[in-house]
């Protein structure tokens, strides 16, 4: 069976086969925008709340059309319940324009998470485009923060607004209807990634898809540093990296893996002195290692900062070389620091529930208690 998928920017799906399911890279209302300028409708879903296990964090959202979908909720019956009820929505257009599915996790729905998720269906058409551009434009300039969408008697009302303290979603119910409030994306923490090899170009697609740092990418050689990048990457081509340093944010993370030793010791000698960088991991063996810290000690710096710098870098226990297994290690290492935990991100998770249906939750719970 062939199946078309929902793909961002208007891209076909293959004409022979199966598609690669496509991650939803940003923001949601970017992507819907996009998708909007060539189709007519989509339905948007998001966790809005859970309670106990689930697969995704609130705030997780998923673009569904007639034929496709892009990003995810994590999969499984509780995305294809989703994915069903959202084309319902779709067909059925004399139908209220926001749905709230309230979904146990457990035999029912065929998933043995055991927790409770609250999903937001909500149906999008070209004439929520002037809204959506707003958004995104007041967002990008230091604007309003937040998205108001205010549910009652089958009419949708949206407030773009200030909200600087929001968590990433949150449902709340009054007398006149429901209130979502969501924000436009908190400031993704930066990342310096010095270096455009094999390696290089494997974790920054790693970690582009993730979407959850804000990466410049640099290398002196124009050729390596690909076009067409997500938003959240910037390239720079720049033929002396280390006079760039000074323009880096306080608590930047940097990742150092350049084509040549003599500048890997220039920048790792300059984040070093800076004295300010949230995490610094450089690529090398444990002999590297002990030369750049034995020189740097010679120079002078202080052993407390050397103690800063990772070398080798990569959780243990990935022994194959290949550039892609060295960016997965490395990327494992990066998110092992928490940028992408839901508590990061200011979403609020309820205490562990479980009606005892899961083995793994049942473990859970007989642990607590």
């Amino acid at each position: 069976m062939i199946t078309a998928r929902l793909k961002p920017r208007g891209q076909a799906a293959f004409a022979m086969g199966g598609a690669w399911l496509t991650p939803l890279e940003g923001h949601w209302i970017d992507a819907a925008r996009r998708h909007l300028a060539l189709h007519a409708a989509l339905v948007r879903v998001t966790v809005v709340s859970l309670r106990g296990s689930a697969p995704r964090e609130p705030g997780a959202s998923m673009l569904v059309d007639e034929h496709g979908t892009l990003g995810t909720i994590g999969g499984g019956r509780l995305e294809w319940h989703a994915t069903r009820a959202a084309r319902q929505m779709l067909i059925a257009r004399d139908s209220a324009p926001v749905q709230i599915d309230d979904l146990i996790l457990g035999p029912q729905l065929g998933q043995c998470c055991g927790g409770r998720v609250e999903l937001w269906l909500e149906r999008l058409t070209r004439q929520d485009l002037p809204w959506l551009r707003a958004a995104s434009q007041s967002a990008r300039h230091g604007g309003a923060q937040a998205i108001e969408t205010r549910f009652a008697d089958g009419t949708v009302m949206r407030n773009v607004r200030s909200l600087p303290d929001a968590a990433s979603v949150t449902l709340r119910r009054d007398a006149s209807g429901e209130v979502l409030l969501e924000t436009l994306g908190a400031q993704r923490p930066p990342l310096w990634i010095f270096g455009a090899g094999h390696v290089g170009q494997a974790l920054v697609r790693l970690l582009s898809e993730l979407a959850i740092f804000d990466i410049r990418w640099i290398d002196p050689r124009p050729e390596l540093l690909p076009a067409g990048l997500p938003d959240c990457v910037t390239t720079q081509a720049c033929a002396a990296p280390v006079g760039l340093l000074g323009a880096a944010r306080a608590q930047t993370r940097y990742v150092v893996l350049t084509h040549d030793h003599a500048l890997d010791y220039e920048l790792c000698r300059g984040v070093l002195r800076r004295g300010d960088a949230s995490w610094l991991g450089l690529i090398g063996s444990a002999s590297k290692a002990a030369r750049f810290r034995s020189r740097l000690l010679r120079e002078g710096m202080d052993p407390e900062r050397l103690a800063r710098l990772t070398c080798p870098i990569g959780v243990p226990g990935i022994a194959s070389k290949v550039p892609a297994a060295i960016a997965i290690a490395i990327a494992a290492q990066l998110l092992q620091q928490g940028a992408a935990a839901p508590a990061a991100r200011g979403a609020a998770v309820d205490p562990h529930t479980c009606d005892g249906a899961c083995v793994t939750c049942g473990a859970a719970r007989r642990k607590e208690t």
